[in-house]
């Protein structure tokens, strides 16, 4: 049994979060939105606001978890605050995980992020990895595709807990 930290746990984050709360994991969910916070407890795990585009919100949430999902591979909204979420936020985000107990982190690359943008995050990821030598498991499986999407994600999440440190997949 691990601890997961959701960032970003809107309708798809909640059901990969039932996905491994069924698999005996304890799941963290992060929201914006303090009145998003009920779903995110209806679903079973434990809410939590704080907000990726201002990173520092998002500390606390990292007691305790062994790996992180980074779901931003369908960020909306303009351009610069998208490429921000995928760039110096994703940079930063991992910067605050190296003194932590995360072993792990899911990056979803998504398909409705400019491929620029997704290369951008993937890049960070790599460096990352070798730098603080953080497994990174960037999955790409288009939301849009739920079920494939949630399988992939739960899966991810399990390769980082049962497998070897390695660099960005």
């Amino acid at each position: 049994m691990a601890r997961v930290l959701i960032v970003g746990c809107g309708c798809r984050g909640r059901a990969l979060a039932g996905k491994l709360i069924a698999a005996g994991h304890v799941v963290r969910g992060t929201t914006r939105e303090p009145e998003r916070t009920a779903a995110i407890a209806a679903a079973g795990a434990e809410p939590y606001v704080g907000d990726p585009d201002r990173v520092g919100t998002l500390t606390g949430a990292l007691d305790a978890v062994t790996v992180v999902c980074w779901l931003m591979g369908s960020a909306s909204g303009e351009a610069d605050d998208v490429i921000a979420l995928h760039g110096p936020r994703w940079e930063a985000f991992l910067s605050k995980i190296v003194d932590t107990t995360v072993r792990g982190v899911v990056y979803e690359t998504g398909r409705t992020v400019p491929d620029a943008v997704r290369e951008n995050g993937r890049a960070l990821a790599e460096i990352a990895a070798r730098t603080w030598e953080i497994p990174i498991v960037a999955t790409g499986v288009p939301p849009a595709e739920h079920a494939r999407w949630t399988a992939e994600m739960a899966d991810a999440v399990g390769r980082l807990l049962g497998g070897p440190a390695s660099p960005v997949r």
